[in-house]
C-alpha cells in the first residue's frame, strides 16, 4: 500500500514537471508524451538531431541558454548544446501543432517552464542519441570492412593469375606433407642400435 502511494506521488511529480496548466487545460511540455499521435516521419524528425538548419539553431542559442558564453565551449559541448536547442525548437513546434488554440503569451509560458525543467532532460536525451548513432556508425564501419575484405579475397581467387599460382602451391604443399610423412615413417621403422656398456676395472 505504501509502495503504491509512493509510486503515485512520483508519477504525479513527473507529470507536474512534464506539463503546465493553462486556462484549466493540461499541456504537456515533454514532446515524447505526444508519441501516440506521431506518424513515423514525425517520430524520426523529433528523435534524430540535425533536422534543423544551423542558422536557426545559432539564432536561438541565447533564447534557451542565456547564461552560457558559447565562445568558451569546447566543440563537443557546443554540439551537445546545439542539439538541445534543436530539441527545444522541435518541442515548441509540436506543442503549437497539437494545441493551436494557445496564444503567444501562453506559448511563452510553456517555453519558460520548458527551459527550466527540461534542459537537463533534453541534454541527456541528446547524449544517448549521439552515443547510439556512434555505435551504429561503428557497427556499419566494421560490417563494411568485413565485406570489403571478403570481396577482395573473392576477386583475388577469381583471377587467372591466382589459379596459375595456386596449382603449384597446392602441389608443393602436398609434396611437403608426403615427404614429411615418409621421413617420419622411415624413422619409426629403423631399429635403434644400442652399444652395450663396457665394464671397466683394475684386475
Amino acid at each position: 500500500m505504501v509502495v503504491s502511494q509512493q509510486q503515485d506521488v512520483n508519477l504525479q511529480r513527473r507529470l507536474q514537471q512534464d506539463s503546465i496548466q493553462l486556462s484549466g487545460k493540461t499541456v504537456y511540455i515533454n514532446p515524447f508524451l505526444y508519441w501516440r499521435r506521431f506518424d513515423s516521419n514525425t517520430d524520426r524528425w523529433l528523435r534524430e538531431p540535425g533536422q534543423l538548419g544551423e542558422d536557426q539553431i545559432i539564432l536561438n542559442r541565447s533564447r534557451f541558454y542565456p547564461e552560457i558564453d558559447w565562445t568558451f565551449l569546447d566543440p563537443e559541448q557546443r554540439t551537445l548544446k546545439d542539439a538541445s536547442v534543436e530539441m527545444f525548437l522541435k518541442s515548441l513546434e509540436l506543442i503549437g501543432t497539437f494545441h493551436p488554440e494557445l496564444t503567444s503569451g501562453q506559448l511563452l509560458e510553456v517555453e519558460r517552464k520548458m527551459a527550466v525543467t527540461k534542459k537537463r532532460a533534453f541534454e541527456r536525451w541528446v547524449e544517448k542519441s549521439f552515443k547510439r548513432r556512434s555505435q551504429e556508425e561503428e557497427k556499419e564501419r566494421k560490417r563494411f570492412e568485413r565485406d570489403h575484405f571478403w570481396r577482395l579475397w573473392k576477386e583475388w581467387l577469381g583471377m587467372e593469375a591466382t589459379h596459375k599460382a595456386v596449382a603449384p602451391m597446392a602441389a608443393l604443399v602436398v609434396f611437403s606433407g608426403f615427404f614429411g610423412w615418409s621421413m617420419g615413417a622411415s624413422n619409426s621403422t629403423c631399429p635403434t642400435f644400442l652399444v652395450p656398456s663396457q665394464q671397466t676395472g683394475i684386475r
